[in-house]
């Protein structure tokens, strides 16, 4: 590699010749300051054999033009020497970086994708490499690569989809979540003033001019609203971070970026998942006289669940139900049982697979977790209950005949095909309401398996495996609450154990008269009538 230099010229012109003098002008020689430094550095010739030099010009002092040759030469020499192909590459990123009067990039970042064998001079943005990474996610489940892209399409591109990959950084990602939280405050101004117009005309009469010119302008306002909206929660955030975690990851391992995972390192708003609470008298009224649920999450107490069996006793889903209620499957898993997966002799169901649901199409897919692949056994009702369900499938096959649709599903319409998911959760709520019973999700009766069985005391263990968990951490977080009132009841039961010969009251309002008569003194006669206060008091 042939050494370059530097020198001093200026743009003056020879008046006789009418050219510049460039490094000859005589005022070079009288004054420091006349002129400018350029950098001149010879480069390996192109593939055609063409002579190529770096020359940049106009630093104002030597030093600045010195580091500048410094800057040349490093990245010229990080090919071997017998390493031709290697050379020209380098030479190629500084002509480019020439022609387009771009900065020389960093001598690390050039190094490391060079021992890579990474292209030189990729500008590659993190929109790019997103959509590089999701198409190589060829072994994700279809719902979990459908959450990736409305991470990426609806968050990620649109905040920091244009930067480069290499040049993200922790303060991005602060300015990203921070602008999605401002966005969710504005949606629940919105939310709540289109709330506040919708309770104004379901109260205005219809009755009356006025009334219905009031009601018309109320319509038209609720027609300019934006529509109701879901604000960003911080489970999502975690989300979406834990999304572009996970492509870094990727890029990182494949030297695509430097080692440093900015994600890793962003900070956000603490978010809790909700605990399930049972719905108790306190609850139910608070319910009623505000419209609020104590809890997203809130499961029946026994008494409820059985009222709300026996209210559907008759329905065509009736097993369904039971089938949650009881043994705590997932939506998708009850509606995707099998004829197949049912074991007479054993008594049991094999939860092999589920329907899913992908915005209102359904697929098959296998459960959500591995651990979700687990045998669940059935108590000798729901079994003989399985046997009659089979016997009127066989009914209903006759009378539909060519119609009847052999899905093999244990559950499914009139006709033998599918049930939705969607749908069955639509006519779960509908009963719920005509059974007069507190609001739950259907999922909530999953919840609800899960609270008999703690109540029941069955060990916390068979309780994550019938559910499916994957640890029995995950059905302590979501059950705290449960466990908590569970642990309440043991200590009353600690305490009934030891016998005593006076209790103390255990309500405010419980007289606290002793549990054996007082014995009058020897120095007193006994008193007639009741004891005053301070007598019961001591």
């Amino acid at each position: 590699m042939k050494n370059g230099s530097i020198s001093r010229r200026c743009r003056c012109t020879d008046p006789a010749t009418g050219k510049d003098y460039g490094a000859a002008c005589p005022k070079l020689k009288s004054s420091r300051r006349h002129g400018t430094w350029t950098v001149f550095q010879e480069l390996e010739p192109g593939q055609d054999g063409r002579r190529r030099r770096f020359r940049r010009g106009g630093f104002d002092t030597a030093a600045r033009a010195q580091e500048e040759l410094d800057k040349v030469r490093a990245l010229l020499a990080l090919p071997e020497e017998d390493d031709a192909w290697g050379r020209t590459q380098i030479s190629d990123l500084i002509e480019n970086c020439l022609n387009t009067k771009a900065r020389l990039p960093g001598y690390d970042e050039t190094r490391r994708r060079f021992q890579a064998g990474q292209p030189l001079g990729s500008k590659t943005t993190l929109a790019e490499w997103l959509d590089t990474w999701l198409a190589g996610r060829k072994r994700l489940r279809r719902s979990g690569a459908a959450r990736y892209e409305c991470d990426i399409r609806i968050h990620l591109k649109p905040h920091l989809g244009h930067l480069r990959l290499d040049k993200l950084r922790v303060h991005h990602l602060d300015a990203m979540f921070d602008a999605i939280n401002e966005h969710n405050i504005e949606i629940q101004e919105q939310n709540a003033q289109r709330r506040a117009v919708r309770d104004e005309l379901a109260a205005t009469p219809f009755k009356g001019a006025e009334n219905r010119a009031r009601r018309k302008w109320l319509t038209a306002q609720l027609d300019a609203m934006p529509p109701f909206r879901r604000i960003t929660g911080p489970n999502t955030q975690k989300h979406i971070r834990d999304t572009l975690r996970a492509a870094l990851n990727v890029a990182i391992a494949q030297q695509v970026m430097p080692n440093f995972n900015p994600a890793a390192h962003a900070e956000l708003l603490p978010g809790t998942k909700p605990k399930a609470l049972v719905w108790t008298d306190e609850r139910i009224e608070h319910w009623q006289q505000t419209g609020q649920r104590p809890s997203p999450v809130m499961v029946w107490t026994p008494q409820q669940t059985g009222h709300f069996l026996d209210f559907v006793a008759e329905d065509r889903l009736h097993l369904l139900w039971r089938l949650i209620a009881f043994r705590g499957l997932r939506r998708g898993e009850a509606c995707g049982l099998r004829w197949v997966d049912h074991s007479v002799a054993a008594q049991s169901l094999t939860i092999a697979t589920q329907l899913v649901q992908d915005g209102w199409e359904i697929y098959e897919g296998a459960p959500k977790t591995d651990h979700g692949v687990r045998i669940v056994a059935l108590d000798d009702e729901t079994a003989q209950l399985l046997l009659g369900l089979k016997a009127r499938h066989a009914r209903e096959r006759l009378i539909w005949g060519d119609g009847w649709q052999h899905t093999g599903r244990i559950f499914t319409q009139e006709d033998g095909s599918l049930l939705h998911p969607g749908k069955v959760s639509d006519l779960f709520e509908r009963r719920v309401a005509a059974a007069g019973l507190p609001p739950i999700r259907l999922h909530d009766l999953r919840h609800v398996a899960a609270t008999l069985m703690l109540s029941a005391d069955i060990d916390i263990k068979v309780v994550s495996e019938t559910l499916g968990h994957s640890d029995t951490r995950i059905t302590r977080d979501i059950y705290q609450a449960v466990l908590d009132d569970l642990a309440r009841d043991a200590a009353e039961k600690v305490v009934q154990l030891v016998p005593r010969a006076r209790r103390h009251p255990t309500r405010a309002n419980d007289s606290a008269t002793p549990t054996l008569p007082r014995q009058p003194s020897r120095l007193s006669s006994p008193r007639q009538g009741p004891e005053t206060d301070a007598e019961r008091s001591a």
